[in-house]
C-alpha cells in the first residue's frame, strides 16, 4: 500500500464541481443535471457507468462500477446518494468558499465529498492494479426522503454482494466511521369524531383535537432512554375555525429503535391504541422506514480490515456508538451483509448553513479508499 497523494487538486476540483450543481430531492431537473455531472466524471475516470429507472417517473440510479463482461462475482457494494436536503438558491446563503482547512458548501459533506472520495479512489486502485474484488459504486436520487424508490435497487444489489461500504460523512467527532445505527419510521394516528356547533350544539360534537390530546400522551410515554426507543410526535393538524367541534385531527410521530425485538414491541403498543373519547374512531399506521443495522460479528471483522487500510494511509479510522440517525446501510445489514458507514468526508454541519469539509483530511481519506478497493478480499 502506498502513501497518500498529497496533491488533492483533482479531486477538489470534482467536489466543487458538484456542489455549484445544487440537486435538492424535490427537483426532479436539478436531480438530472446532478446525474449527468456525476456520469461524465466517471466516464472521464475511465470508469463503466449505467444508468438505471427506478420504476418511477423521477431521477435516475446512477451504478458505476469496474466489472469486466461476465464478472459475476460477488464484489463490494459502495453506497452514496446525490440528493441534499438543500434548496436551489441556498448557495447565496451558505456560498462555496474555502477558509482556512474548512470549505464551505450545501450538501458537501453530506454527502457530495464522500462520494467524490469513493469515485476518485476507485478509479486510482483501477489504475495501480486493479481491485481484488468487483466493486460497484451505486449513487440514489431520494435517500434524504427515506430511498422509497430506491430501497428494493439497494436490497437487489445487497444479495450480489459480499460487503457494503457506505459514504455517509464521517462523525463530526473525531471522524468515526458507523458500524451501527438505530431503525427509523413513523407513525400516523387519525381521529375521525362529529362536527358541531360549538356554542349552541356542544354537547352534540365529539372532538377529534380532545382524542388527539389522549394519543399525544400515549405516544410520547412510549419513549424508553434505557432500551435506545424514542417516539416524538412532531406534527399536529386539525379543527377549522374556534367555534366548530373539530371532526378530524391526525398527528405524525417519528421513532427510532435499536434491534428488531424493540420493533416489534413498538409495533404492537401503537397497534393497540384504542379511543378514549365515546364514539371517536382512530387510524393508526405504523411505518418502520429503515430497520435497525445491528453491529453484528461480520461488521466487527470489517471493520479491522479496514482500520489496518486506514493505518496505512495515514488514517485512524476509530468507531462510533451507535447513532439514532439512519441511512442506506440501514438496508444493506439488515440483510446480513457486513456493512461499514460514515465512511465519507471529515467536516460538520450536515443540513446546515455552516456544513463544510475539512480539506487536510482528504488526501488520507483517498489513500483509505484506494487501499480498501484494491485489498479488500
Amino acid at each position: 500500500m502506498s502513501q497518500p497523494d498529497h496533491d488533492t487538486t483533482p479531486l477538489l476540483e470534482m467536489i466543487e464541481r458538484w456542489v455549484r450543481l445544487e440537486s435538492p430531492s424535490h427537483s426532479d431537473e436539478a436531480l438530472q443535471d446532478m446525474a449527468q455531472l456525476i456520469v461524465a466524471d466517471a466516464r472521464g475516470l475511465g470508469l463503466n457507468v449505467d444508468l438505471h429507472d427506478l420504476g418511477s417517473a423521477g431521477a435516475p440510479l446512477v451504478h458505476i462500477h469496474n466489472r469486466a463482461a461476465g464478472d459475476d462475482r460477488p464484489g463490494i457494494l459502495v453506497l452514496g446518494h446525490y440528493d441534499t436536503v438543500h434548496p436551489v438558491g441556498i448557495l447565496e446563503k451558505n456560498a462555496l468558499r474555502r477558509e482556512g482547512d474548512k470549505l464551505y458548501g450545501p450538501g458537501i459533506y453530506d454527502m457530495k465529498a464522500g462520494i467524490c472520495l469513493a469515485l476518485v479512489g476507485l478509479a486510482k486502485a483501477q489504475q495501480s492494479g486493479g481491485t481484488a474484488l468487483p466493486v460497484d459504486l451505486v449513487i440514489l436520487p431520494d435517500e434524504e426522503t427515506g430511498s422509497h424508490r430506491s430501497r428494493t435497487a439497494i436490497e437487489d444489489y445487497a444479495r450480489k454482494s459480499r460487503y457494503a461500504l457506505v459514504c455517509e460523512p464521517a462523525r463530526a467527532d473525531r471522524g468515526r466511521c458507523v458500524t451501527a445505527r438505530k431503525g427509523t419510521g413513523f407513525i400516523t394516528v387519525k381521529a375521525h369524531g362529529r362536527p358541531a356547533h360549538a356554542g349552541m350544539q356542544h354537547q352534540k360534537g365529539r372532538n377529534a383535537i380532545e382524542e388527539i390530546a389522549h394519543q399525544v400522551l400515549a405516544l410520547q410515554a412510549m419513549t424508553d432512554y434505557e432500551r435506545g426507543i424514542t417516539v416524538s410526535v412532531g406534527v399536529v393538524k386539525g379543527g377549522t375555525t374556534p367555534n366548530v367541534v373539530p371532526e378530524h385531527c391526525e398527528i405524525r410521530a417519528d421513532f427510532r429503535l435499536p434491534d428488531p425485538e424493540a420493533a416489534d414491541e413498538l409495533r404492537a403498543k401503537v397497534n393497540g391504541l384504542q379511543a378514549r373519547v365515546p364514539d371517536v374512531e382512530l387510524d393508526v399506521v405504523f411505518e418502520l422506514n429503515r430497520p435497525p443495522m445491528p453491529r453484528t460479528e461480520g461488521t466487527v471483522a470489517l471493520l479491522k480490515r479496514c482500520q489496518a487500510y486506514a493505518a496505512a494511509a495515514g488514517l485512524d479510522l476509530d468507531e462510533a456508538p451507535m447513532t439514532g440517525g439512519a441511512s442506506d446501510a440501514n438496508f444493506t445489514a439488515a440483510l446480513g451483509l457486513p456493512t461499514l458507514d460514515g465512511l465519507g468526508a471529515d467536516g460538520d454541519g450536515a443540513h446546515t448553513l455552516y456544513e463544510h469539509i475539512l480539506v487536510s483530511t482528504l488526501a488520507s481519506r483517498q489513500q483509505f479508499w484506494i487501499n480498501t478497493l484494491q485489498a479488500l478480499n
